[in-house]
């Protein structure tokens, strides 16, 4: 027999694993499944996480946060699920497929989160670490502040960031992945006028050991800094299974509550349409748990009988 969680959640980034808190501390019954890619797991070293002015690498913060739920309580298994269904009959909740076995649970929070689309080059998770190559600059431009910065995606996409990267210094150059810069003459002209350069698309992209370099017009071109911005993955094909709203983007749509338009299903974090941070991802976690606790039927812990004579 399957034992029936108050709540499974997918997913063990930081999103996941603070609803882990919550929902323990309201002594719910609950597991989290860990398929062990949490984009947190790029992060080398994160210096906007709130309450660690030092730094703190994305493993390490997973690591903390995971021992924090498991001192209430919560039960963190590794495993990807694969599925998801709806219970039919008068019992509601979901059955979720998890590597093979069958979790039964009368709520589900997906907290799946979504997939930067890397660049293919050699090393990459050795530029990551140094970071020569980076994907958040709302996350780490300010490490980055003042250093010769490439901004490499679609044009249209680039362009944008690039506008934001140009606050923290004055070296940035647009490496644009197609040609398509004449679409918004508005935006060729913001460039031009704050100095912002654009390359023609280069013909490769390759990490020294240092720095990342890219081979323009047949010269080879060296940045302290390139952002890819190359686009990012949904991890939300769980959610859309069971019909589930989401935006042209594949992230999930949900209320105030985070709750998706699917009933007893929540969705927080990267999955979700909204700011991919990890400070926005704990806050969706408090509120999703919250809300779950309060949509389940409480559990009273038991009566203590008075002492004799009382």
């Amino acid at each position: 027999m399957t034992v029936l969680l108050d709540c499974a959640i997918v997913g063990a980034g930081p999103g996941g694993l603070t609803a882990a808190v919550y929902l323990s501390r309201f002594r719910r019954s609950i597991a989290v499944f860990d398929a062990g890619n949490s984009r947190a797991r790029w992060i080398p070293e994160s210096h906007n996480c709130p309450g660690f002015p030092s730094g703190i690498s994305g493993d390490a913060f997973l690591a903390r946060l995971a021992a924090q739920a498991r001192s209430f309580g919560a039960r963190i298994e590794p495993g990807e699920a694969t599925s998801i269904e709806r219970h039919s009959g008068a019992g509601d909740g979901f059955a979720l497929d998890v590597d093979g076995f069958r979790f039964d649970a009368r709520c589900v929070v997906l907290a799946t989160g979504c997939e930067d689309v890397m660049p293919q080059i050699e090393g990459l998770e050795d530029a990551v670490a140094c970071a020569a190559l980076r994907f958040c600059p709302i996350c780490d431009a300010f490490e980055a502040a003042d250093r010769d910065i490439a901004v490499h995606g679609p044009f249209a996409s680039a362009a944008r960031h690039a506008l934001f990267l140009r606050t923290y210094s004055g070296r940035v150059t647009v490496v644009p992945t197609d040609t398509d810069a004449s679409t918004d003459p508005q935006q060729g002209r913001r460039l031009r006028e704050t100095g912002i350069a654009a390359t023609a698309v280069p013909a490769d992209m390759r990490f020294d050991g240092e720095r990342c370099t890219f081979l323009i017009d047949g010269r080879r071109r060296a940045f302290d800094v390139v952002y890819a911005m190359l686009g990012s993955r949904q991890r939300s094909g769980l959610a859309l299974s069971l019909g589930a709203r989401c935006d042209d983007e594949g992230a999930l749509h949900v209320d105030s509550h985070m709750h998706t338009s699917v009933p007893g299903l929540y969705a927080i974090g990267d999955v979700v349409s909204a700011l991919n941070q990890i400070a926005v991802a704990t806050g969706h976690a408090a509120i999703a748990a919250t809300a779950v606790h309060n949509a389940l039927s409480p559990r009273y812990a038991q009566a203590v009988s008075p002492p004799a004579g009382a």
